[in-house]
């Protein structure tokens, strides 16, 4: 469905035409720029946006089916880029990904959004809100998205690090769904390594003029979000060796645990052998057996019983067996 659509002529909203086919040759008679904005679109509800603007048929069914990697490609005179976006969801303690699609024209630019993440309705406030940064062009527009989107990136790695927290106390409480949660924890962490380490490399071809024309300005905001985007793979880095350290641990306490649970079994097994033998040799019943016919024969074994385990318990006992 398609959420808004607008063309802007020196950087203010002007009216648009109710027919989306209208929109691109009203944008060319005003001289200004359209920015249509749809939201997981079907290929029926996208064919009439890609065919007024030209879109390449490629890059359009990409930006239907979705599930791609963060990638700044060109056809003819149009930049396609795509950007991974994530949220926190704090109820259920995990991470949501979705995807935005951005068309880059010489005076359009078309966004496709799938997931719930990194909304795009505060993006086009703040641009309306700064007319001089949007006179820049569609450049300026990329700019705020990938703006938005590194900076949605913030909320999870906080709340990735407090589930490290989390898990790290877990580990050491002797928790014994932590090792679940662990590897729970960890895919998430890779799924979001995987969504965020491809855009430093489109932002470095972006302000190496391999993408839409960036002026002097435009090009300083967007080493910012860079530097963001640098500094989050840097922070999810430290959390995938973070989670692999806090993996080990846990599983040398699981082995200590176990070991433990082996010994103690061993040590009631050898406490438990010794009455059982000395009942096997008196329960042979043989005619010539010493104490077979003793009146303290019987108190003897018992007492030999007691005394034996009771030795072999404390000797357990010292050692930690026990």
């Amino acid at each position: 469905m398609i959420v808004d659509r607008a063309i802007y002529v020196d950087g203010r909203r002007a009216e648009v035409p109710d027919p989306v086919e209208d929109t691109y040759e009203a944008c060319r008679r005003r001289g200004g720029m359209a920015w249509i904005g749809l939201y997981e679109p079907d290929e029926e509800e996208f064919s009439s946006v890609a065919g007024e603007f030209g879109l390449h048929p490629l890059a359009v069914e990409d930006a239907v089916h979705a599930h791609q990697r963060p990638k700044l490609e060109k056809y003819g005179d149009t930049y396609f880029v795509v950007l991974k976006t994530a949220r926190y969801v704090d109820e259920t303690e995990t991470v949501e990904f979705g995807e935005i699609h951005v068309f880059v024209g010489e005076d359009f630019v078309v966004t496709v959004r799938h997931g719930e993440a990194s909304a795009l309705r505060g993006v086009r406030e703040r641009l309306e809100g700064d007319p001089e940064l949007l006179r820049r062009g569609p450049a300026s527009i990329l700019y705020a998205i990938m703006d938005r989107v590194v900076d949605d990136y913030g909320p999870v790695v906080d709340g990735l690090e407090n589930d490290i927290d989390e898990i790290e106390t877990e580990v050491f409480g002797g928790s014994p769904h932590v090792s679940r949660r662990i590897y729970e924890l960890s895919r998430e962490v890779v799924e979001f390594h995987r969504a965020t380490r491809p855009l430093a490399g489109v932002l470095e071809r972006m302000l190496s003029d391999g993408g839409p024309p960036l002026d002097v300005e435009l090009k300083r905001y967007m080493r910012d979000v860079h530097d963001h985007a640098l500094r989050t793979n840097e922070q999810i880095e430290g959390f995938r060796e973070l989670i692999s350290n806090i993996l080990n641990v846990n599983l040398t306490l699981v082995s200590v645990e176990q070991n433990d649970e082996v010994k103690k079994i061993s040590a009631w097994a050898a406490i438990l052998f010794a009455p059982t033998v000395i009942a096997g040799i008196y329960g042979m019943n043989f005619d010539r057996m010493p104490e077979l016919h003793w009146n303290f024969g019987y108190p003897f074994a018992l007492a030999l019983m007691l005394c034996i385990s009771g030795v072999l318990y404390a000797l357990f006992r010292r050692r930690g067996w026990l």
